[in-house]
């Protein structure tokens, strides 16, 4: 069975501008490495791969690893998700102030999907944001 959640994995084009947009949200990097060979060939299921890594953490102690493929890349197509897309829908984060996390992202390249919208019960406030390279965000601030 889970035990837990290890991290989330994100292959992005630019390392460098996708780790520097995620700190600006308050992420720190914790480790950085290239891969190649036997292991990584395996988990990956790619012969001769090359890439290249970075594990970044959150305040609460969330991983994300960001990780740009060197030997097999893709066209660099940006396309945001959309919310209804099959597979992986997105990524939540909770904030502390969600007007001023969408202005970062958008500052930093990415884009506000939808001005922060109260839920319902009155509890949270909820945006869905696309970082620079079309990665499905959902940011939310409790209020209640």
């Amino acid at each position: 069975m889970i035990k837990n959640i290890r991290h989330t994995g994100i292959v992005v084009h630019d390392l460098a501008k996708m780790s520097a947009f995620y700190r600006q949200l308050g992420f720190v990097d914790e480790s950085r490495a290239v891969e190649e060979g036997a292991f990584i060939e395996q988990v990956v299921n790619i012969s001769d791969v090359r890439l290249e890594w970075i594990k970044m953490r959150s305040p609460d102690g969330y991983l994300l690893e960001l990780i740009q493929y060197y030997s097999h890349p893709q066209e660099l197509t940006i396309e945001q998700l959309k919310s209804n897309d099959l597979g992986c829908s997105h990524v939540a984060y909770t904030v502390d102030d969600i007007d001023n996390v969408c202005e970062i992202i958008r500052a930093a390249g990415g884009s506000v999907k939808n001005p922060p919208a109260i839920a319902p019960d009155g509890n949270v406030k909820v945006a869905y944001c696309h970082d620079p390279e079309g990665v499905l965000m959902e940011i939310v601030e409790v209020i209640n």
